[in-house]
């Protein structure tokens, strides 16, 4: 009788052992395409930021005003940063890319002095860049604002295009992962029927008979979830051994949330399948659970 019990125990911690590593897997695929939507967040952030404005300004600019410019620059909330380009750095510049000195034929230096504006991210859009170019022009000393407004759109576009296809990739797997640990769930408390069965018939309320299943399915949940981090660890530090993309470098905020995400989603999806789980068998008359 004492080995009966014993290969009972087993079995049930095999169950529990396998049904944990199942919801690990499941969860470390939720982990990354979530990491690769933080991922592509963040490029496309650093993207946009990378878009930048030419203010050409006249060569007749006094201090003053190109003092008020930059100032009007810095306190401006689509600013991310305004580098100043004096007519002679344009021309130092022009001379290092194109190994030409227009100075030396002409006799003066074409070259017009320009501010640099880089864009906060959430403004390098075709519409706020129309708007902050109309603001600008409103300053004399402006001669033209240049930017690349082909770039601008196409960027936007191809960010757009990436973020709705990996919404759509995370719902179809979190749709698919709910389904695979909620049957998980089920299959670790099939063993279990007749004892919630005879919980019942005793008295227990339905709550009462739950909590302890709930509970260590969410014990469960949080395992699954820390083996699904480190793998994903694992993972990252592969890319970053094979290949120059080190995903270590993203923002602490980012790796948090991605953690977060995780064992959240382990440790309600349980819950939830745990609950659901249960009351199936609640639900259930003595005589039907020997047919299911």
């Amino acid at each position: 009788m004492t080995e009966e019990k014993e290969k009972k125990q087993f079995s049930i911690r095999n169950i529990h052992m396998t049904s944990t590593l199942s919801m690990s897997m499941v969860l470390f695929m939720i982990g990354m395409v979530v990491l690769l939507i933080f991922v592509a967040q963040e490029m496309s952030t650093r993207l946009r930021e990378n878009i930048s404005m030419s203010l050409i300004l006249r060569d007749e600019i006094s201090s003053t005003e190109l003092t008020r410019i930059q100032q009007y620059l810095d306190n401006s909330p689509f600013t991310k940063e305004s580098k100043f380009i004096s007519k002679d750095d344009a021309l130092n510049e022009h001379i290092a890319s194109l190994g030409e000195d227009p100075s030396k034929f002409l006799g003066f230096n074409p070259l017009m002095a320009s501010i640099e504006v880089k864009l906060v991210a959430g403004y390098a859009t075709v519409d706020s860049v129309e708007k902050i170019e109309s603001k600008l022009r409103k300053f004399t000393s402006i001669d033209r604002v240049a930017y690349q407004k082909d770039i601008v759109a196409l960027v936007n576009d191809n960010i757009a295009r990436i973020s709705v296809l990996l919404l759509g990739v995370a719902v179809v797997l979190l749709l698919i992962s709910i389904a695979l640990i909620n049957n998980t769930i089920k299959v670790s408390i099939y063993a279990n029927r007749f004892l919630i069965n005879t919980m019942k018939l005793v008295g227990a309320t339905p709550w009462f008979i739950r909590k302890p299943y709930m509970i260590r399915g969410m014990i469960n949940g949080f395992l699954a979830s820390v083996i699904s981090l480190s793998m994903l660890g694992l993972l990252m530090l592969y890319i970053a051994r094979e290949t120059d993309i080190n995903l270590f470098t993203l923002s602490t905020g980012t790796l948090v949330a991605v953690a977060a995400i995780v064992i959240v989603l382990g440790q309600l999806l349980t819950a939830i399948s745990s609950y659901m789980a249960v009351g199936r068998y609640l639900r259930m008359q003595t005589n039907d659970m020997y047919f299911v």
